[in-house]
């Protein structure tokens, strides 16, 4: 996958690109990242970007010369352009996998109030939110979805199962990890993962994902269960006793 990143803060980005997975992913050939500064296709003798909204408003907004020659100057008509905005398409498994299909992409980072309408329209860009809140900029937000897009590159996490069984992918949130000493400050482990019975290892794992997911993420239990999972009976005897217990406790509530 081939990644051109448009931006008034290239600085903002390339540190991110040489470290962890990004950095092993590059490294790799997997993926490659560009960073074009907007700044460098500016005509005004000052390398203005910006000017003020037509209609008012406060905050300045990109403006389209810039921004539509340092497009043309990554070769972004062939290509799948995204704007980082928090009044796009929410960020979401479904959303990264049809992006990832995508062998070439380019990102525009807005700042401030955002860019000239033009300049999306124009080049036919997918708006893009990771959620419903405001930055600054949408580089922070670029990086999101580049280091989601990447890890979902065959090869880059080395086991290729491996993202499907994270937590929200799988459809559930990921149950408690714990790691050595067993006893840390008279907090211990949960005696389970001691015993060597990995059949009980994996049923204490099923039982505290589905029980964290009710709790915190119900929305997400829910479409779980709309999906009709394949489940063993044991899957089946817990998922039943969790969800009776959730009832019983809103009854009772």
């Amino acid at each position: 996958m081939n990644i051109d990143v448009l931006t008034l803060f290239p600085d903002m980005i390339r540190p991110m690109l040489a470290h962890s997975m990004l950095a092993r992913a590059i490294e790799g050939g997997y993926a490659s990242v560009s960073v074009t500064d907007i700044r460098e296709y500016s005509k005004d003798k000052h390398r203005k970007t910006d000017d003020t909204p037509f209609g008012g408003g406060a905050g300045m907004v990109l403006s389209p010369q810039p921004a539509f020659d340092a497009l043309r100057a990554v070769g972004a008509e062939q290509k799948k352009k995204i704007y980082m905005s928090p009044r796009g398409r929410m960020l979401d498994r479904e959303l990264l996998t049809e992006l990832i299909e995508a062998q070439d992409i380019v990102i525009l980072c807005g700042h401030y109030e955002g860019a000239d309408q033009r300049i999306i329209d124009a080049w036919d860009m997918e708006e893009v939110s990771i959620g419903d809140y405001i930055l600054t900029g949408g580089e922070l937000a670029g990086l999101v979805l580049i280091d989601a897009l990447v890890r979902l590159i065959p090869g880059v996490l080395g086991n290729e199962d491996s993202h499907e069984e994270e937590s929200v992918y799988s459809g559930l949130l990921e149950y408690d990890q714990y790691t050595k000493p067993r006893v840390f400050e008279e907090l211990a482990v949960p005696d389970v993962l001691f015993g060597g019975n990995h059949r009980l290892i994996r049923e204490w794992q099923w039982e505290q994902s589905l029980r964290i997911t009710l709790e915190r993420r119900p929305d997400l239990f829910e479409a779980f269960l709309t999906r009709d999972p394949v489940l063993s009976k044991s899957e089946k005897a817990i998922l039943k006793r969790v969800t009776e217990q959730a009832h019983r406790l809103e009854d009772d509530a």
